[in-house]
């Protein structure tokens, strides 16, 4: 007898929780197990063999699911390399019973999961190459390390305040802003001494992010890669770090059909309540890749400066790298965004509104790029 077994897994770095479950006509699924161990593949496989004995007949067509989260893709993995089906499911996707996230516990997170992989209450999350995941993580401590310079820039600022030293000038890091803290005369000379250490760490990680920045550019130019960042900065606002992000962030842009279903995955479409003759709108999801999302609302922003049609030496250089049928589908969204901007300013719009509304519709342009739908229909 063949049988298909949908095994729950919540997980966590303590511990594994597993649910054995078996599809079952009209039903979310027959639980046949429910057990916990601690967080190690082989324990779970153990659980999974010592199940299996009790149905020495039987064939097994057997499938792993958790939800994405702290593990990542090193589960699935281990579990595709060990020869079992492995399914992540995004969280926003699952179908749960009526008010069963009310009620939390490790038994009953996996249970929910097992029944999602038996009624296919689910959508799966996109597992990217090996390759787009290293890229990833490598840009992601970068941003990491520019949070901590941004941090340390914040309490250097903080510190000169409460001693009574405020600048003068508008623009901040420059070399004349640098200087300045550097000539500053204390009250007392540990009070310099402290400024002085502040800066030890300040040009450690401004050096460091030049370092990892450089290093960026290089990955950037891998065969795999250099076509398609070349086309996305052929948009306003996005350079090498944004578009390598987004390349090895979204991995596989073909498995969205439009491009507005791009724009969902980021979570920058606005929630919506309808019922019956009431058809309400909110915020943006914000269910998506937040990452991304914060790349795309900061070269929003690009958009929000200059005249429709305006090209900076910087942009026609990037742009050059590319054939004018590319370069005539950046230009002809560049000049769209920047005009719905001022239209949206001019009708009244917070700035805020109308930079996550160009941002939802740069996400389509660059589904568009990407998929090489560059054919110029774009009303500027």
């Amino acid at each position: 007898m063949n049988r298909i077994l949908k095994i729950g897994l919540d997980v966590h770095t303590t511990n594994f929780t597993i649910c054995i479950a078996e599809p079952q006509l009209g039903s979310d699924g027959n639980f046949l197990l429910s057990t916990q161990t601690k967080p190690d593949v082989k324990l779970l496989l153990d659980v999974v063999n010592t199940f299996k004995k009790k149905f020495k007949d039987d064939e097994f067509d057997i499938t792993f699911g958790y939800e994405a989260g702290c593990l990542g893709y090193s589960l699935y993995k281990e579990s595709e390399n060990k020869g079992y089906k492995c399914i992540i499911l995004a969280p926003s996707t699952m179908k749960v019973e009526k008010g069963g996230r009310m009620i939390k516990n490790d038994y009953r997170d996996a249970k929910e999961i097992a029944s999602c992989l038996c009624n296919g209450g689910y959508k799966a999350v996109y597992v990217p190459t090996v390759l787009d995941n290293a890229v990833k993580e490598y840009i992601r401590m970068r941003d990491d390390i520019k949070q901590n310079l941004k941090s340390i820039k914040q309490q250097i600022i903080a510190f000169c305040t409460r001693n009574g030293f405020m600048y003068s000038e508008s623009r901040y890091w420059t070399a004349k802003h640098i200087g300045w803290m550097k000539n500053l005369v204390f009250e007392d000379e540990i009070l310099k001494e402290t400024l002085d250490e502040y800066m030890v760490e300040y040009n450690h990680l401004d050096d460091r992010i030049s370092r990892l920045d450089k290093r960026i550019e290089e990955l950037s130019q891998k065969e795999i890669y250099v076509d398609k960042v070349n086309r996305l900065k052929c948009f306003i606002g996005i350079k090498t770090h944004t578009a390598l992000s987004l390349i090895v962030e979204t991995s596989d842009f073909v498995r969205f059909s439009k491009g507005t279903d791009y724009g969902a995955w980021l979570g920058l479409v606005p929630m919506q309540h309808a019922s019956g003759d009431n058809d309400s709108r909110y915020g943006i999801t914000k269910s998506g890749n937040r990452h991304l999302r914060k790349l795309l609302t900061e070269a929003a922003q690009a958009y929000t400066r200059g005249a429709a049609g305006y090209k900076s030496k910087d942009l026609k250089q990037r742009q050059s790298l590319c054939s004018s049928e590319i370069v005539l589908y950046a230009d002809s969204s560049n000049v769209r965004l920047r005009k719905k901007y001022q239209n949206m300013i001019r009708k009244g719009k917070k700035h805020n509104v109308a930079v996550t509304a160009i941002a939802r519709e740069l996400a389509c342009f660059i589904w568009g790029m990407m998929n090489d739908h560059i054919e110029v229909n774009v009303k500027a």
